[in-house]
């Protein structure tokens, strides 16, 4: 009796063609962060589930672990799989922080793990890309900059969509917020983050009942929240905004500064597929953001909300004497990437990594094949030998249904056949390489 597996709703798995893109994805980002200087870590699956919660929005989202013969008093109870890289990472500076030369620059590419309803972009398992730049009580504005444009290039040379990274500043919200005299600041912020969830109209009912603000001033802050551009004009829009107001904050004008910075800043390393602009509804809801937010929106697939975000803060991780201030951004990799290949909007990459099929003539002249084999690996030239000596025909049709381009048929006089234009020539397996065209459209 068979036991057919049933799919696990939520932890997708993918086919080698696409693994093969996610690993080329992955091995992008990989070169761009290095090519800033960035070190790679890789943190343990599990915290303590007293961590994982401090923040405590995120609480029915947490994977517990539990041995199933544990009992109360076992050592390894109060474990959870962590939901996101940020937290582990937080730990692991105050863990290391003795071990690090400051300001840690580090990018982590790795899975976590999420227990909410699966839906489209949202998964139970899934890869992040994470780059942050943490220092050790103060930290340089200047690493807001050049972490967004570090994670532009990144963006960039990856074959996505368009995609616009929408920046904010918290102080330029607050600021303006505490010149309006609302009462709760915070909460309005985290109303205003609802926006791309809800109408402007309960955002509005939101920020009275919850903030505490009047109706004019809740208008004030959506109105506030309509100015977007790709430029530094916003500038002159807050303070015409903050004049017409009546609002004059100290705060305000540091959020200005800071944000007109990022936007110049990137000028440098936008492009037509990838944008930077300055929008004054991105607010991030969690409280631990205290200056430049940002969110990254892929076009054509608005309904995936943001494939990337982050931002600046400057009291996430604390032993209690010294305070480790960051910058840092969070790029979803299966978020971005599982939708693509669902609807067929990126290309899938070879099935197998083999380059050449070597044919196998009979059984008994496998170790042939295999010597040929040797000898293509020994130049990087990836090979595999065919499974069984079945006629040429079928073991070229074998190579073309796993994507193999080249078959090499050995013996006295070897010979090679692209088997997508049909052309054969003579080889030697030992200065024998493939065309470069050949390998860049398997590699790509």
């Amino acid at each position: 009796m068979t036991d057919k597996p049933t799919p696990l709703s939520g932890f997708p798995e993918l086919l080698p063609e696409h693994r093969a893109v996610e690993r080329q994805v992955i091995a992008s980002l990989s070169r761009t962060f290095e090519l800033h200087g960035f070190a790679n870590i890789e943190t343990r699956a599990v915290e303590t589930v007293d961590r994982l919660s401090k923040g405590g929005e995120i609480d029915k989202e947490i994977y517990a672990l539990r041995r199933l013969q544990a009992d109360d008093s076992a050592g390894d109870s109060g474990l959870a799989l962590h939901f996101d890289l940020t937290v582990p990472f937080a730990r692991y500076v105050l863990e290391h922080a003795g071990k690090l030369e400051f300001p840690f620059r580090r990018f982590q590419i790795q899975p976590a793990w999420r227990g909410e309803r699966p839906q489209d972009g949202r998964y139970r398992q899934f890869t992040q890309a994470d780059i942050d730049i943490v220092g050790r009580d103060e930290l340089a504005f200047h690493h807001d900059v050049e972490v967004v444009r570090v994670m532009v290039e990144a963006l960039d040379a990856l074959p996505l969509p368009n995609l616009s990274f929408q920046v904010n500043n918290r102080k330029l919200i607050q600021g303006f917020y505490r010149g309006l005299g609302i009462p709760e600041v915070t909460a309005a912020i985290r109303q205003i983050d609802k926006l791309d969830k809800q109408p402007a109209e309960a955002v509005k009912a939101l920020l009275v009942s919850e903030a505490g603000a009047t109706e004019e001033q809740a208008d004030r802050c959506l109105e506030l929240a309509t100015i977007r551009v790709a430029d530094t004009s916003f500038v002159e829009r807050v303070r015409a905004l903050a004049d017409e107001c009546g609002v004059a904050d100290e705060l305000l004008d540091v959020g200005l500064s800071e944000l007109a910075a990022v936007v110049e800043g990137c000028a440098g390393v936008v492009s037509d597929h990838v944008t930077v602009e300055a929008n004054l509804r991105i607010a991030r809801g969690l409280d631990y953001y205290t200056g430049t937010v940002l969110e990254v929106f892929m076009a054509g697939y608005e309904r995936l909300k943001s494939v990337a975000g982050g931002g600046r803060y400057d009291a996430l991780a604390s032993d209690g004497r010294t305070t480790y201030p960051g910058v840092g951004i969070s790029f979803g990799v299966s978020r971005t990437l599982v939708p693509l290949f669902g609807d067929g909007a990126l290309a899938p990459g070879p099935k197998v990594p083999s380059v050449v099929l070597v044919a196998l003539v009979d059984e008994e002249s496998r170790a042939v094949s295999e010597d040929v084999a040797t000898a293509l690996r020994r130049r990087g030239i990836a090979t595999e030998v065919a499974p069984s000596a079945q006629k040429f025909g079928k073991q070229i049709r074998y190579a073309e249904r796993r994507g193999i381009p080249f078959v090499w048929f050995p013996g006295e006089a070897h010979e090679v056949k692209d088997i997508r234009s049909g052309e054969q020539q003579p080889a030697d397996p030992t200065s024998w390489t493939p065309p470069d065209a050949a390998t860049e459209e398997i590699v790509q």
